[in-house]
């Protein structure tokens, strides 16, 4: 009973889930990691597709990047009692679960390629750079199916778990702790370009939305995994 009213207090927090400081530090290692990723990204860009960067250390770095970042919203929440699988929410238990957030998953994917599509009209990116960096070759593949794990489960835990419940009792207002975390969720890829931190700050607060309706990251981590993975390799094979 103890674990169960903890969790559904957490759901609706009031209460800070950290100290502040620990989400200003949080928010300062986004900021540095989108630093490096500009920095490390100009090479792509300066050599115009003439000579491609070695992308493997890349995608070990955005790993350890990203576990590491879960290290540190798991060392803060812990102060104040808090679970990491308190901000995931419950688990499945059962195949008609897993099920439905498959098909909620799906269908937020859906809607959300008619915003990347609406949104690329608007603000078309020069995606040269980006592209240097996608994957080719078994290897580089298997590692960026890892690194699209890891961003949806990692990701998830710390924007909209972490920072959206962080912000709603900084606030008091859940839509407002959406489009912050969205914001930060954006700024954190500004690496990418003004129509990518556009569309990702969308993103972001359509996966927020998502994280408010269902009381759980369970549909967000897959559709995040899932988006990462078709938006670096697997959309190439397909043909609409």
């Amino acid at each position: 009973m103890a674990e169960g009213s903890n969790s559904a207090s957490v759901a609706r927090t009031k209460e800070l889930i950290a100290p502040v400081r620990h989400t200003v530090l949080l928010v300062g290692i986004f900021l540095a990691v989108a630093i490096a990723g500009a920095i490390f990204q100009r090479p792509a860009q300066s050599t115009s597709g003439v000579q491609r960067p070695n992308v493997v250390p890349l995608y070990l770095s955005l790993i350890a990047v990203e576990w590491l970042l879960v290290y540190g919203v798991w060392a803060g929440i812990r102060s104040r009692g808090v679970r990491l699988t308190d901000l995931i929410g419950q688990r499945w238990r059962s195949g008609k679960g897993v099920l439905i957030d498959l098909v909620i998953a799906l269908m937020v994917w859906i809607l959300w390629l008619g915003i990347q599509a609406g949104v690329s009209r608007v603000l078309p990116g020069n995606s040269k750079s980006v592209s240097a960096l996608l994957p080719q070759g078994g290897l580089e593949v298997v590692l960026w199916i890892a690194t699209s794990l890891s961003a949806g489960f990692c990701e998830e835990v710390a924007f909209r778990g972490y920072f959206q419940k962080q912000f709603e009792a900084m606030t008091g207002s859940s839509l407002l702790a959406i489009i912050l975390q969205a914001i930060l969720f954006g700024v954190a890829h500004g690496y990418e370009g003004l129509a990518a931190v556009v569309m990702i700050v969308l993103f972001g607060i359509l996966f927020g939305i998502l994280a408010f309706w269902r009381k759980n990251l369970r549909p967000g981590m897959v559709l995040h995994a899932w988006s990462d993975i078709y938006g670096g390799y697997l959309f190439q094979f397909v043909r609409w």
